[in-house]
């Protein structure tokens, strides 16, 4: 099955019709409106007997793979009791948190995972100025996440494995076999030395980093944030928990960094501020400091040559995929010039000098 067949395309009625029949709330067609999503489809839901909520609908391929979507809802809600702005997962009628319906979306009858989550409030950080304070803010929260995702317990933590999955940093080398996406594109060179270096100075130091459970995406465009004050602002949701798996530390951390350089004017400033609000809770030990511009470039390269493959299957996706590719090549060919050892000093200079700040 294509990635275009597996993505769901539900109607507005069908969504009304799926809210009332599995959750018992009513919500007419004006009163439900589609949300971003990259390979599944959300919805802004707000029915009549009142709250906000999001009807969450898998791909196809991701709805056989219901351990995995269980334990996502497992690790949102123990977010949430440890006090972070996680959404949780509201029970249908039968006390369940998510239901396999068979729906046409035009190719066929198919199964697709339901679920309907709490609305968060707030503005994505892509659509705020991104402070130093806003910065340093979403380092710390995201090196809090990793830390109460190492706490969880389940029966089925080891789902979280995703052995080969493409957006794990420990697989930037699996990257190779898309390459031909960017074919005729100045910046494959830069991704094909990315990789080789990527094998030879990251892959043997890994059983150096600090093991943990990875969100996995945390970018500006699922951070939330609400404004505090005049000038500054507090963070009031994490969406999208669909790339979790086990990583590490200091893939968090440099996810962290490369998604939050897409929307900023200065983003070769952005390193500094999110480094001291992560160190602020988990300071890095020194092979994890040395790989930090490796893994940032990775983060680059899974990003680009993804959505470059993901548009030849979607191409009516076009301008969502892209995102980041929009500004990502360039940021990308300017990490890669400025070279290691020029970024690592403006960054870890920077955070120390944040830090002394506080």
């Amino acid at each position: 099955m294509s990635v275009k067949e597996a993505k769901p395309n539900l109607s507005h009625a069908q969504v009304s019709e799926l809210v009332e029949r599995l959750f018992g709330l009513h919500a007419t067609v004006s009163n439900i409106r589609a949300l971003p999503s990259y390979d599944d489809q959300n919805f802004y839901v707000a029915p009549q007997e009142g709250g906000e909520f999001v009807l969450k609908v898998m791909n196809s391929t991701d709805s056989k793979n219901s351990t995995l979507l269980q334990l996502q809802s497992y690790a949102m809600t123990f977010l949430h009791q440890n006090g972070l702005p996680a959404q949780t997962a509201l029970p249908t009628k039968d006390g369940e948190l998510m239901s396999l319906e068979e729906i046409d979306c035009g190719f066929g009858t198919q199964k697709y995972l339901v679920r309907l989550l709490t609305y968060l409030p707030g503005t994505v950080v892509a659509k705020v100025p991104t402070s130093p304070q806003v910065l340093y803010e979403v380092g710390k929260l995201a090196a809090r996440l990793d830390k109460v995702l190492n706490e969880m317990d389940h029966p089925n933590l080891n789902a979280l494995q995703r052995e080969g999955f493409i957006w794990n940093l420990s697989n930037v080398p699996l990257l190779e076999q898309y390459l031909h996406a960017l074919d005729g594109k100045p910046v494959q060179k830069i991704v094909k030395s990315v990789i080789e270096q990527y094998k030879s100075e990251v892959v043997p130091n890994l059983s150096s980093f600090r093991k943990c459970i990875n969100h996995g995406d945390f970018n500006d465009h699922n951070v939330l944030v609400e404004p505090d004050g005049p000038s500054n602002y507090k963070i009031s949701g994490i969406l999208d928990f669909g790339d979790m798996s086990q990583g590490y530390y200091i893939f968090e951390l440099a996810i962290t960094i490369m998604y939050m350089m897409i929307e900023s004017p200065s983003p070769l400033d952005v390193g500094g501020p999110v480094l001291a609000g992560w160190e602020s809770v988990i300071p890095l030990n020194e092979t994890e400091r040395e790989a930090l511009y490796l893994l940032v470039l990775g983060r680059f390269c899974q990003s680009l040559v993804l959505a470059h493959y993901t548009v030849l299957q979607h191409p009516e996706n076009e301008e969502y995929l892209m995102t980041t590719s929009k500004t990502g090549v360039r940021l990308l060919h300017q990490l890669w010039e400025l070279g290691k050892q020029e970024v690592e000093k403006r960054w870890f200079q920077t955070a120390a000098q944040y830090s002394a700040q506080l």
